[in-house]
């Protein structure tokens, strides 16, 4: 294919998109296998789902009867041609973002399915904070050996250019420092919040900044001690120009010394840059920039020091799931994904992602339990998710469940970077 430009691309794409709707509905991917206890075994313990699946399937396990599993079926996808294109003008990366459901009727053990397929539609190019992409959607529906329907369901994911790793911290907090091995025990220590400076194991010299060598025995031995954290300003200046990323100046920045002897760099918060004299009492706080770093700062002596409050505690979660990465992988291969972003941690990060993330057909399944966790003997009409923040590995899952009305359940599920799905679930009856 020839190198074409992002606007030849998008003519390109709206053509393939009219052209797949037009053949409106077509023949699927095709279930291999009838429905069986054994893929129903593997799902259920895969999702940790304790319910009787004797005699019919989980309706969520629908889409699974028909995944074309590790070799790539020859036609089926509705959108094959728009997404072939997507892949060749660099829009390589993919991820689910919604799925809705709808139950005609639970399958049965032994029934043997068949599916079809129609093209929805194409929205973008979009910028989404996974990179500019795309959003395709499409339909399918399973019908038994009789013709009748007994589920649809529809399917939309972006398919984006993957971000290029430059490797640099992003931008607007303080400059990095940069940890070696004679620094990273002080580092190390503020992050514990302490003061650790370091100390000959020979001759109990005490030095700072840290150094491979004892200026005064030249030993190469050291150790630390931990400091008490308090010492006076030794000298200082006001920092007006140039600007620091993070900092708003003018700010003071001091040269403490601390009881123990030595000085130490740091800013002097908690008073006006006025404020502050040579000899000022001052102590130490550790101030929390993220996850790597924490920066041993200065207080007056006499300033309180205060301590955050604590954020009203949530409500208990009706299910909790360890994200671990057993998990992960364990509940993608269960649902016939093989996707290789949802067990293979390198090709993930190389599309953007922290790590391999759960796999929208287990999010699904982990709604419909949560349904049932709630309402032990409904029976589930339609599931309608939207997906939010990835569900990495190593994160916790946790899901709440909220009763609308007699059909109607909301649930949500939220990891650590926020809201990981939001569901709305119909019931049929009464529920």
């Amino acid at each position: 294919m020839t190198e074409s430009g992002p606007g030849e691309v998008h003519e390109q794409l709206v053509a393939l998109a009219e052209r797949a709707a037009a053949e409106g509905e077509r023949e699927g991917l095709p279930c291999h296998d009838p429905v069986n206890g054994a893929m129903i075994r593997n799902w259920t313990q895969a999702l940790q789902d304790p319910g009787d699946w004797a005699s019919v399937a989980p309706p969520a396990m629908i889409q699974v009867w028909s995944m074309p599993g590790l070799v790539k079926e020859k036609g089926g996808s509705a959108a094959e041609d728009v997404l072939k294109l997507l892949d060749a003008s660099g829009y390589t990366g993919v991820v689910a973002t919604n799925c809705e459901q709808t139950y005609d009727r639970y399958v049965k053990v032994g029934e043997q399915l068949r599916s079809t397929m129609r093209f929805g539609d194409i929205a973008g190019p979009k910028k989404t904070g996974m990179g500019e992409g795309y959003f395709v959607t499409w339909y399918q529906s399973w019908y038994d050996e009789n013709d009748e329907r007994v589920a649809e369901m529809l399917f939309r994911v972006l398919k984006f250019q993957p971000r290029k790793r430059s490797g640099v911290k992003p931008k607007g907090g303080p400059p990095r420092p940069a940890i070696g091995r004679d620094t990273a025990y002080y580092w190390e220590g503020a992050k514990a919040g302490e003061l650790r400076i370091q100390r000959c194991a020979d001759c109990g010299t005490l030095r700072h900044p840290p150094g491979p060598m004892c200026p005064q025995c030249h030993s190469l031995n050291r150790d630390f001690v931990v400091a008490s954290g308090r010492g006076e300003v030794h000298s200082f200046v006001v920092h007006h120009h140039p600007p620091v990323p993070g900092k708003t100046p003018p700010y003071v920045v001091a040269v403490v010394e601390l009881e123990e002897g030595v000085r130490v760099v740091g800013n002097v918060n908690g008073c006006p840059p006025e404020d502050v004299t040579i000899g000022m009492p001052v102590k130490v706080v550790f101030d929390r920039i993220d996850d790597e770093l924490t920066l041993p700062q200065w207080l007056p002596a006499d300033a309180p020091i205060e301590v955050p409050e604590a954020p009203a505690a949530e409500a208990p979660a009706d299910l909790e799931y360890d994200l671990t990465p057993t998990f992960v992988i364990a509940t993608a291969l269960a649902t016939r994904d093989f996707t290789p972003v949802h067990h293979d941690t390198g090709i993930a990060r190389g599309q953007g992602s922290k790590d391999i993330f759960l796999n929208i057909l287990t999010t699904m399944g982990l709604v419909q339990r949560a349904v049932l966790n709630a309402v032990p003997d409904a029976e589930l009409d339609n599931v309608a998710v939207r997906l939010g923040v990835p569900a990495y590995a190593g994160d916790r899952l946790r899901l709440y469940t909220e009763r609308v009305d007699a059909t109607t359940l909301k649930v949500r599920g939220a990891v650590s970077l926020g809201d990981h799905v939001t569901a709305t679930v119909r019931l049929k009856g009464d529920g």
